[in-house]
């Protein structure tokens, strides 16, 4: 973990993040990292206060239930909203919810990423 880095669950997500908001923090971001080897996407969160960035780390398993911050930074709903929509994480009580439908059309049954798994061969052998 980085120096500004803290690991948060979904039991203290919220009030960690009520607390950079009322230090003044601004979210400037949210990313998703799904990590293949034990099944659970990496959220992170990006905050800023001064030119100085702050992020929080939630590990949780696929299909785990996440609260949403959008109650504290109404803008997160845009990013989770994505996030929702194109790697399934089950974001909770999202101040506005799209349903999955913020970037994909009703009909969509599967999100737009695709996972690629690279195999690198060995020089002078065929596969």
């Amino acid at each position: 973990m980085l120096p500004n880095e803290q690991a948060v669950t979904v039991d203290n997500l919220v009030a960690e993040c009520q607390k950079c908001y009322d230090a003044g923090q601004r979210l400037v971001g949210i990313s998703c990292a799904e990590i293949k080897a034990d099944e659970t996407f990496d959220v992170l969160y990006h905050f800023d206060k001064d030119l100085q960035m702050q992020h929080m780390r939630l590990n949780v398993p696929k299909n785990a239930p996440v609260p949403s911050i959008s109650g504290v930074y109404f803008c997160a709903l845009l990013a989770e909203n994505e996030m929702k929509d194109q790697f399934g994480v089950n974001f909770q009580n999202i101040v506005i919810d799209f349903g999955c439908t913020l970037y994909l059309e009703p009909e969509v049954v599967k999100s737009p990423f695709c996972s690629f798994t690279y195999v690198k061969k060995d020089k002078g052998k065929e596969a």
